[in-house]
């Protein structure tokens, strides 16, 4: 039997707030009026809370997911480093069943969160890739997978190879690949309809000429990039994802205010899973506690578009964003009051409030 669940209280998606209820049908919308009109639908169970459209993690790193451990009290670039840093001896000496185990738990999570997309960064060539896929294959998520070919000079049987099993490619930096391969990656992502992205300014700053250099689809971190090099990049219209929680770890902060100021197209992502668990609802909440820590507060709805409206929108499918009834978008319900709803999503959203359809009698064991 499919529930029939009335919410009554607020609906926040790429419209922005609003209060009004939702009628959802066995997971879809059916129907959103205004607050105080609600029908008396027979059999609805009425609930009091704000519904949403699913969030997108955009930047993870899923198979560091193989490491739970505390990390070393070292530099981010003792880790990362390709092809001798931890992070990568630890890929290398790590079974491929181990380490598509480890994606497909970390995808879970992510799905018991109400996320329903990510965009990852996939190491390890084809192999990683297609392991990438394996690990996803009974996912309802969107799994975005941006590979990094491995041979140096680079092989245009692998990048060929890369991008037909690929979404498009992620690379580390600007300033460890040249500017010949990273032209050369980029014009075979164009030729095949593919993505091209890479991560710019991380621990240092890096020049905004190079890194827009051909220009890419999505850029990564800029934690060290000057208000004018975040100027460069909104006018060259070019997204860029911040993980917050992540730079933080290694002592570096990401003055989200700048990002507004300059106008640059944000949105969140949670990074590498070995050093953060992929939760974009602690993600949001850190983001915006950050801000007001160093006395530079951002409007949170700022926040809630770049998990929930932003990353559909670079993904093509803006309709993921909006709710509607007979619409696409997976409705979120979350347990929550529903005065002033994108502060309450963005600092007090948890898994556990996320309203679970109830299981009918016949269903349940025990």
């Amino acid at each position: 039997m499919v529930e029939r669940l009335l919410v009554e209280g607020a609906v926040l998606d790429a419209d922005g707030p609003r209060p009004g209820y939702v009628l959802i049908e066995g997971g879809h919308v059916v129907e959103i009026g205004r607050p105080g009109f609600a029908p008396r639908y027979p059999g609805a169970r009425r609930v009091r809370g704000i519904v949403t459209p699913a969030p997108v993690n955009a930047h993870t790193h899923l198979g560091d997911a193989v490491s739970v451990r505390e990390p070393p009290r070292v530099g981010l670039e003792e880790v990362v480093r390709p092809p001798d840093g931890l992070k990568f001896r630890l890929l290398a000496e790590t079974s491929r069943a181990r380490k598509v185990d480890a994606m497909r738990r970390a995808l879970a999570r992510m799905e018991r969160e109400g996320v329903r997309g990510v965009i990852d960064f996939r190491e390890e060539g084809v192999d990683g890739v297609a392991a990438l896929r394996a690990a996803s294959r009974r996912s309802p998520l969107k799994v975005v997978a941006l590979g990094r070919p491995l041979a140096r000079p680079l092989d245009p049987g692998e990048v060929d190879a890369l991008l037909t099993e690929a979404d498009g490619i992620g690379i580390s930096s600007q300033a460890e690949e040249g500017a010949q391969i990273r032209r050369t990656l980029a014009r075979a992502c164009r030729t095949r309809g593919k993505r091209y992205a890479l991560h710019a300014s991380e621990a240092v700053r890096e020049p905004v000429e190079a890194y827009l250099d051909p220009r890419p689809d999505l850029l990564v971190h800029l934690t060290q990039a000057s208000p004018e090099d975040l100027r460069a990049v909104a006018d060259a219209h070019v997204p860029v994802v911040v993980c917050v929680r992540s730079n933080a770890l290694w002592g570096r902060a990401n003055d989200l205010a700048r990002f507004v100021e300059a106008k640059v197209r944000l949105l969140l992502g949670t990074d590498n899973v070995m050093l953060h668990a992929p939760s974009i609802w602690r993600e949001l909440e850190f983001a915006y506690v950050a801000q007001r820590l160093a006395r530079r507060p951002i409007d949170p709805l700022v926040l809630f578009r770049a998990a929930f409206v932003e990353p559909w929108d670079w993904l093509g499918l803006p309709e993921q964003a909006r709710l509607g009834a007979g619409g696409p978008a997976v409705p979120i319900v979350l347990k929550l009051p529903p005065e002033d709803p994108a502060y309450q999503v963005v600092t007090r959203a948890t898994e556990h409030l996320i309203l679970r359809p109830a299981t009918p009698r016949s269903e349940r064991t025990g």
